[in-house]
């Protein structure tokens, strides 16, 4: 049986300018946007403007994996913190430290890029939305 996961990111409002945050930091490719404005209307539970734009889901695609994101339903509760980390997993060292520099536009270094026992390069990086990435580099498998 095959099965397929994904993180999915909940943002307050600024899931637009998450998405495209990531497509630049990560070098991916928005798959699409869908607005709650984007849903056919009901009228028993009309949406003022600010609701319209707040993103329904998003999809961004980066190399072979995918990104989920979605902002709140206005009124519904919101807690920005550590409950989904994000492992990333470049094989050279060099696009590690260009995701960690960009994720760190805005962000705070948690723990600096270093080699350790399972990578030549590791490091973890929580960026400006409150969001934790562990840059990892895999070690060189012997053949």
């Amino acid at each position: 049986m095959s099965i397929s996961l994904n993180p999915y990111l909940i943002f307050d409002g600024n899931t637009k300018e998450a998405v495209h945050f990531y497509e630049k930091a990560l070098g991916g490719k928005v798959i699409g946007i869908m607005t709650f404005g984007d849903m056919p209307a009901d009228p028993n539970h009309p949406l003022t403007d600010d609701m319209k734009d707040r993103v329904m889901h998003a999809h961004l695609k980066v190399g072979d994996s995918d990104l989920m994101f979605s902002d709140t339903f206005p009124g519904m509760p919101y807690q920005p913190g550590d409950t989904v980390q994000i492992a990333i997993h470049p094989r050279e060292e060099a696009r590690a430290r260009e995701i960690f520099a960009a994720l760190e536009d805005g962000g705070q270094v948690v723990m600096s890029l270093q080699k350790t026992d399972w990578s030549p390069l590791y490091g973890i990086i929580k960026d400006k939305f409150g969001v934790t990435f562990q840059v990892n580099v895999p070690m060189e498998q012997p053949h």
